[in-house]
Protein backbone atom coordinates (compact mmCIF):
# COMPACT_ATOMS: atom_id res chain seq x y z
CA UNK A 1 0.00 0.00 0.00
CA UNK A 2 1.57 3.34 -1.05
CA UNK A 3 1.73 6.38 1.20
CA UNK A 4 -1.09 8.24 -0.57
CA UNK A 5 -3.43 5.29 -0.11
CA UNK A 6 -2.46 4.97 3.56
CA UNK A 7 -3.13 8.66 4.17
CA UNK A 8 -6.49 8.58 2.37
CA UNK A 9 -7.52 5.50 4.36
CA UNK A 10 -6.43 7.18 7.60
CA UNK A 11 -8.43 10.33 6.93
CA UNK A 12 -11.50 8.32 5.92
CA UNK A 13 -11.33 6.29 9.13
CA UNK A 14 -10.71 9.26 11.42
CA UNK A 15 -12.75 11.98 9.67
CA UNK A 16 -15.78 11.81 11.96
CA UNK A 17 -13.86 11.63 15.25
CA UNK A 18 -11.50 14.38 14.05
CA UNK A 19 -14.40 16.67 13.19
CA UNK A 20 -16.10 15.93 16.52
CA UNK A 21 -12.89 16.79 18.36
CA UNK A 22 -12.73 20.13 16.56
CA UNK A 23 -16.33 21.00 17.34
CA UNK A 24 -16.64 19.59 20.86
CA UNK A 25 -13.57 21.05 22.53
CA UNK A 26 -11.12 18.19 22.04
CA UNK A 27 -7.44 18.49 21.20
CA UNK A 28 -8.26 19.29 17.56
CA UNK A 29 -10.35 22.20 18.85
CA UNK A 30 -7.15 23.56 20.37
CA UNK A 31 -4.72 22.86 17.53
CA UNK A 32 -7.03 23.65 14.61
CA UNK A 33 -9.74 26.02 15.79
CA UNK A 34 -7.64 27.99 18.29
CA UNK A 35 -4.09 27.82 16.97
CA UNK A 36 -3.76 27.32 13.21
CA UNK A 37 -7.10 28.71 11.98
CA UNK A 38 -6.96 32.20 13.58
CA UNK A 39 -3.55 32.84 12.02
CA UNK A 40 -4.53 31.61 8.57
CA UNK A 41 -7.83 33.50 8.58
CA UNK A 42 -5.94 36.65 9.56
CA UNK A 43 -3.54 36.18 6.64
CA UNK A 44 -6.45 35.49 4.26
CA UNK A 45 -7.97 38.84 5.22
CA UNK A 46 -11.02 40.19 3.38
CA UNK A 47 -12.38 37.63 0.94
CA UNK A 48 -15.76 39.05 -0.08
CA UNK A 49 -16.38 38.51 -3.78
CA UNK A 50 -13.30 36.27 -4.20
CA UNK A 51 -13.31 32.84 -5.79
CA UNK A 52 -11.28 30.58 -3.52
CA UNK A 53 -9.94 27.05 -3.90
CA UNK A 54 -9.57 25.18 -0.59
CA UNK A 55 -6.82 22.65 -1.33
CA UNK A 56 -7.30 19.60 0.89
CA UNK A 57 -10.49 21.01 2.39
CA UNK A 58 -11.14 18.26 4.93
CA UNK A 59 -14.46 18.62 6.79
CA UNK A 60 -15.21 22.08 5.37
CA UNK A 61 -14.58 24.34 8.36
CA UNK A 62 -12.75 26.96 6.31
CA UNK A 63 -15.27 26.70 3.48
CA UNK A 64 -18.09 27.51 5.89
CA UNK A 65 -16.35 30.54 7.40
CA UNK A 66 -15.12 31.96 4.08
CA UNK A 67 -18.51 31.46 2.45
CA UNK A 68 -20.11 33.34 5.34
CA UNK A 69 -17.62 36.14 4.68
CA UNK A 70 -18.79 36.49 1.10
CA UNK A 71 -16.39 34.27 -0.85
CA UNK A 72 -17.26 31.66 -3.44
CA UNK A 73 -15.48 28.54 -2.21
CA UNK A 74 -14.60 25.31 -3.98
CA UNK A 75 -13.04 22.54 -1.89
CA UNK A 76 -11.11 19.51 -3.09
CA UNK A 77 -10.05 16.51 -1.04
CA UNK A 78 -9.27 12.82 -1.48
CA UNK A 79 -11.22 11.70 1.59
CA UNK A 80 -14.82 10.85 0.69
CA UNK A 81 -15.85 10.74 4.34
CA UNK A 82 -14.41 14.22 4.95
CA UNK A 83 -16.22 15.54 1.89
CA UNK A 84 -19.49 14.08 3.15
CA UNK A 85 -19.05 16.04 6.38
CA UNK A 86 -17.99 19.16 4.46
CA UNK A 87 -21.16 19.17 2.37
CA UNK A 88 -23.21 19.24 5.57
CA UNK A 89 -20.95 21.81 7.23
CA UNK A 90 -20.99 24.22 4.29
CA UNK A 91 -23.87 23.41 1.92
CA UNK A 92 -23.39 26.64 -0.04
CA UNK A 93 -19.85 25.64 -1.04
CA UNK A 94 -18.88 23.25 -3.83
CA UNK A 95 -16.83 20.17 -3.02
CA UNK A 96 -14.95 17.84 -5.36
CA UNK A 97 -13.26 14.50 -4.80
CA UNK A 98 -9.83 14.69 -6.37
CA UNK A 99 -6.05 14.86 -6.27
CA UNK A 100 -4.35 18.13 -5.28
CA UNK A 101 -1.47 17.28 -7.64
CA UNK A 102 -3.81 17.10 -10.64
CA UNK A 103 -6.47 19.77 -10.28
CA UNK A 104 -9.62 19.49 -12.44
CA UNK A 105 -9.91 23.25 -13.01
CA UNK A 106 -9.31 25.70 -15.84
CA UNK A 107 -6.30 27.96 -16.14
CA UNK A 108 -6.48 31.16 -14.04
CA UNK A 109 -9.81 30.25 -12.44
CA UNK A 110 -9.25 31.37 -8.83
CA UNK A 111 -8.40 34.61 -7.02
CA UNK A 112 -7.01 32.72 -4.03
CA UNK A 113 -5.79 29.19 -3.46
CA UNK A 114 -5.14 28.22 0.13
CA UNK A 115 -4.22 25.05 1.96
CA UNK A 116 -4.36 24.26 5.66
CA UNK A 117 -1.76 21.79 6.98
CA UNK A 118 -1.72 19.74 3.77
CA UNK A 119 1.61 20.33 2.02
CA UNK A 120 3.57 18.64 4.82
CA UNK A 121 2.08 15.32 3.70
CA UNK A 122 3.93 15.56 0.36
CA UNK A 123 7.59 14.91 -0.23
CA UNK A 124 7.68 16.76 -3.57
CA UNK A 125 5.85 20.10 -3.74
CA UNK A 126 6.73 20.91 -7.35
CA UNK A 127 3.69 19.33 -8.98
CA UNK A 128 1.32 20.89 -6.43
CA UNK A 129 2.86 24.35 -6.80
CA UNK A 130 2.75 24.08 -10.59
CA UNK A 131 -0.96 23.24 -10.44
CA UNK A 132 -1.66 26.04 -7.96
CA UNK A 133 0.10 28.52 -10.23
CA UNK A 134 -1.84 27.27 -13.24
CA UNK A 135 -5.30 27.72 -11.68
CA UNK A 136 -4.49 31.07 -10.02
CA UNK A 137 -5.31 34.32 -11.77
CA UNK A 138 -2.50 36.74 -12.47
CA UNK A 139 -1.38 38.29 -9.17
CA UNK A 140 -3.53 35.74 -7.35
CA UNK A 141 -2.63 34.66 -3.82
CA UNK A 142 -1.46 31.27 -2.61
CA UNK A 143 -1.77 31.01 1.15
CA UNK A 144 -0.83 27.90 3.09
CA UNK A 145 -0.08 26.75 6.61
CA UNK A 146 2.28 23.99 7.68
CA UNK A 147 4.25 22.77 10.66
CA UNK A 148 6.93 25.23 11.63
CA UNK A 149 10.14 23.78 10.15
CA UNK A 150 11.91 24.05 13.51
CA UNK A 151 9.09 22.47 15.50
CA UNK A 152 9.04 19.44 13.22
CA UNK A 153 12.43 18.47 14.68
CA UNK A 154 11.83 18.88 18.38
CA UNK A 155 12.67 15.87 20.50
CA UNK A 156 11.59 15.27 24.10
CA UNK A 157 14.36 14.37 26.55
CA UNK A 158 14.47 13.66 30.28
CA UNK A 159 17.24 15.08 32.47
CA UNK A 160 17.28 14.78 36.24
CA UNK A 161 13.54 14.16 36.49
CA UNK A 162 12.74 17.13 34.25
CA UNK A 163 11.47 17.07 30.68
CA UNK A 164 12.91 19.26 27.93
CA UNK A 165 12.48 19.76 24.20
CA UNK A 166 15.53 20.14 22.02
CA UNK A 167 15.97 20.72 18.28
CA UNK A 168 17.51 17.70 16.63
CA UNK A 169 18.61 17.11 13.01
CA UNK A 170 17.07 20.29 11.61
CA UNK A 171 19.00 19.92 8.36
CA UNK A 172 18.02 16.27 7.95
CA UNK A 173 15.08 16.56 5.55
CA UNK A 174 12.70 13.76 4.76
CA UNK A 175 9.87 11.64 6.10
CA UNK A 176 8.65 11.84 9.67
CA UNK A 177 6.34 8.89 10.26
CA UNK A 178 3.84 9.60 13.02
CA UNK A 179 0.72 8.08 14.50
CA UNK A 180 -2.57 9.90 14.89
CA UNK A 181 -5.04 8.09 17.16
CA UNK A 182 -3.17 4.90 16.43
CA UNK A 183 -3.22 5.41 12.65
CA UNK A 184 -0.15 5.90 10.50
CA UNK A 185 0.43 9.34 8.97
CA UNK A 186 3.34 10.86 7.10
CA UNK A 187 4.93 14.30 7.32
CA UNK A 188 7.93 15.43 5.30
CA UNK A 189 10.31 17.85 6.96
CA UNK A 190 11.72 20.72 4.90
CA UNK A 191 13.96 23.50 6.17
CA UNK A 192 13.01 27.16 5.80
CA UNK A 193 15.61 27.42 3.05
CA UNK A 194 14.11 24.57 1.02
CA UNK A 195 10.57 25.93 1.43
CA UNK A 196 11.55 29.42 0.30
CA UNK A 197 13.55 28.15 -2.68
CA UNK A 198 10.68 25.92 -3.79
CA UNK A 199 8.28 28.87 -3.75
CA UNK A 200 10.68 31.08 -5.72
CA UNK A 201 11.48 28.32 -8.21
CA UNK A 202 7.77 27.80 -8.92
CA UNK A 203 7.01 31.47 -9.54
CA UNK A 204 5.72 32.73 -6.18
CA UNK A 205 6.79 35.78 -4.21
CA UNK A 206 6.49 35.67 -0.41
CA UNK A 207 4.64 38.74 0.83
CA UNK A 208 3.64 37.76 4.38
CA UNK A 209 4.35 35.18 7.05
CA UNK A 210 3.19 34.59 10.60
CA UNK A 211 3.75 31.99 13.32
CA UNK A 212 0.58 30.70 14.97
CA UNK A 213 -0.29 31.84 18.49
CA UNK A 214 -3.06 30.21 20.54
CA UNK A 215 -6.21 32.17 21.32
CA UNK A 216 -6.69 33.34 24.88
CA UNK A 217 -10.00 31.46 25.11
CA UNK A 218 -8.11 28.16 24.79
CA UNK A 219 -5.90 28.83 27.83
CA UNK A 220 -8.45 27.73 30.41
CA UNK A 221 -9.32 24.40 28.75
CA UNK A 222 -5.76 23.49 27.69
CA UNK A 223 -3.35 25.39 29.97
CA UNK A 224 -0.35 23.14 29.27
CA UNK A 225 -0.83 23.10 25.51
CA UNK A 226 -1.42 26.85 25.58
CA UNK A 227 1.85 27.41 27.47
CA UNK A 228 3.73 25.16 25.05
CA UNK A 229 2.27 26.90 21.98
CA UNK A 230 3.17 30.32 23.42
CA UNK A 231 6.79 29.22 23.72
CA UNK A 232 7.19 26.94 20.70
CA UNK A 233 5.86 27.95 17.23
CA UNK A 234 3.96 24.81 16.24
CA UNK A 235 2.39 26.05 12.99
CA UNK A 236 3.05 28.89 10.57
CA UNK A 237 1.20 30.49 7.65
CA UNK A 238 2.73 31.83 4.42
CA UNK A 239 1.18 34.31 2.00
CA UNK A 240 2.56 34.36 -1.54
CA UNK A 241 1.58 36.00 -4.79
CA UNK A 242 1.78 34.55 -8.29
CA UNK A 243 4.46 36.44 -10.18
Amino acid sequence: MNKKTIMRKTYDELAESYFASRMEGGTSWFYNENLEMPTTLKILGKVKGKKILDLGCGPGRYAKILTQRGAKVVGIDNSKVSLKIAKKESPKSKFIFGDVENLPFKKEEFDIVFSSLVLDHFEDWNSILAEVKRVLKKKGFFIFSNYNPVTENFKKINWFFRKFRVIENYFSEGIKKKFWKGKEVFHYHKTYSTTIKLLIKNGFEIIDYEDSKPTKVSKKRFPNKYKQAMNIPIFCTWKTIKK
